[in-house]
């Protein structure tokens, strides 16, 4: 174990921080005088809109501030260790070894192209001061107490090989593999559905027990942060507006905003103006079988969606929800069954459909990160569909994009920015005028809010609803989030292993009596209390 553990201090001291950002040649105050400690085993959870200065705070935790980025005052003290003022080479060997950060993604964060070992034991063997046969058993153990399948030879496979909740679990080991004393959790679970979600959690939480790590737990998710943090900081606009123990916020918030966020959580439904599922439905799903080699993973789906409905699609990582919409999409070819779109059978490939089947028919995808080019300005990413699926060029282009900008409620000043410079709810509006910008009939929407706060999720969803009443567009909503579910589905499509278990209105699938599967959904759903996980535990320890 690291010294840092054996001391009855403070892991981390931030003392007065203050960090500025640059945009379009302006420097600006993102991070207010935060202060704040952490001690050995505790966590102390960061909530707070898109935009609050969450991960930024937790990525100055490690010493590292994002291109564009500089501290202008305050202290940040690693065991009694400044880090602001060592040197990047001494920050770096800090990095993995003494701090630790789990990113939101863990798609992103691993190669591809390399063995989930090579990965996860490379900073121990460069840094850690272990050799490779050390670095394995390490991991071994670890891949153990995360309860990875078959942790011999878990290490062996490729990120592609395991599913979203094991990959975020190997993430976890990766980052505890040099016996950290302290680890940044940025937003661990918001890609993960809620059956898979609870495993994670209980994996964080046993790691965090069992090793007496400290962490800062980045999310903004009230439900989850309930579960997790021992103490919690509510941020906006970069300054901590109240920080309290998590019993005592959770039941008695004293701040107006933190209030706020407690009562947006509870997402109310969104009333649809309009949809016609009774007549001839706009997209039918006949029969559906689709692999990957050997592996079936789409069973016999048969769904239709109307026209101008909202059909939402709910099921656990690796249940069939995004590979059913590569294939109504094209992207994935089907093996059995069709698809057939205003009356017509859809051919499987997408190169063979013509462009005016493409147009009506667009997908926006969970990621605006990696689904947007970051060397593009919003000018060019929203305009290329509008030259390509309508032939407008010069003003005409320009006239038609500003209008979709303010569509999905941004402004002409958008146009001259690269997605690096807009907050996450922003990108994700202009994936959203990006598909709008073809005039489509039908958008898959595949899981586009789990990355953004409620308070900027609420938004998103309403702006769809007034998208869909002006234009009678038809969306199939990819979602692991039962209350984005509950807010904006007309009709819900629940899967489980490639097949569906339970379909029907709203009102009659989220009534009992349930099927069991959608039973084991909604028990996974985390309350805004304190507690609930520690009662799954003590459940599942019975």
């Amino acid at each position: 174990m690291s010294t840092i553990h054996r001391s009855t201090g403070p892991v981390i001291e931030i003392t007065d921080l203050r960090i500025e950002a640059k945009s379009n040649d302006r420097w600006s105050e993102i991070v207010k005088g935060v202060s704040f400690a952490i001690r050995p085993g505790e966590v102390l959870g960061l909530v707070g809109e898109s935009g609050a200065g969450k991960s930024t705070i937790g990525l100055a935790a490690l010493g590292y501030l994002r291109p564009g980025a500089r501290a202008i005052g305050g202290s940040v003290r690693l065991a009694g260790t400044e880090l602001l003022t060592l040197r990047e080479e001494e920050r770096r060997r800090l990095r993995g070894t003494k701090v630790a950060y789990i990113a939101q993604s863990a798609q992103a964060a691993f190669n591809p192209a390399h063995r989930l070992m090579d990965q996860i034991t490379m900073v121990a063997t460069d840094r850690g001061g272990m050799s490779r046969h050390e670095a394995e058993k390490r991991a071994v153990d670890l891949f153990t107490a995360l309860q990875l399948p078959d942790p011999q030879n878990f290490g062996s496979r490729y990120p592609h090989q395991v599913s979203g909740g094991q990959l975020q679990r190997a993430m976890v080991a990766m980052a505890m593999i040099c016996n950290p004393a302290l680890i940044v959790f940025d937003e661990p679970t918001t890609a993960l559905d809620v059956t898979t979600q609870v495993e994670v959690l209980i994996s964080i939480r046993k790691v965090i027990e069992e090793f007496g790590v400290a962490a800062i737990y980045i999310t903004h998710d009230l439900a989850v942060v309930a579960q997790i943090a021992h103490r919690v900081a509510v941020l906006r606009y970069g300054q901590v507006v109240e920080e309290a123990p998590i019993t005592q916020i959770m039941d008695a918030p004293q701040h107006p905003y933190t209030k706020s966020l407690w009562a947006v959580h509870e997402m109310p439904a969104i009333p649809s103006e309009m949809h016609d599922a009774k007549g001839s439905p706009l997209l039918a799903v006949e029969g559906l079988t689709a692999r990957y080699g050997d592996f079936v993973v789409l069973k016999n789906i048969d769904l239709c969606i109307g026209r101008g409905e909202t059909v939402a699609l709910v099921g656990e990582s690796g249940s069939g929800k995004s590979t059913l919409g590569r294939v109504i999409t094209g992207l994935k070819e089907s093996a059995e069954g069709r698809i057939v779109f205003d009356g017509k059978p859809l051919p499987k490939r997408v190169r063979q459909r013509p462009l005016e089947v493409l147009r009506r028919i667009q997908i926006i995808y969970q990621s605006a990160d990696t689904s947007l080019n970051p060397r593009q300005t919003i000018r060019n990413i929203v305009g290329r569909p509008l030259t390509l699926y309508h032939g407008l060029r010069g003003s005409a282009r320009e006239a038609r994009m500003v209008e979709l900008l303010k569509m999905v409620e941004l402004s002409e000043a958008h146009a001259d920015r690269t997605p690096d410079q807009l907050s996450g709810g922003q990108k994700q509006r202009v994936s959203i005028a990006r598909a709008l910008a073809a005039g489509p009939e039908l958008i898959i929407c595949d899981e586009i809010t789990s990355a953004l706060d409620k308070v900027v999720q609420a938004d998103v969803l309403r702006m769809l609803i007034k998208l869909q009443a002006r234009l009678g567009v038809s969306y199939l909503f990819i979602t692991h989030d039962i209350e984005v579910v509950r807010a904006i589905a007309d009709r819900v499509v629940v899967m489980q292993y490639g097949a569906i278990v339970e379909q029907g209105e709203k009102e009659a699938v989220f009534l009992p009596p349930h099927a069991p599967y959608t039973s084991t959904l909604l028990a996974s759903v985390p309350d805004m209390a304190v507690g609930w996980l520690d009662r799954i535990i003590a459940g599942r320890a019975a």
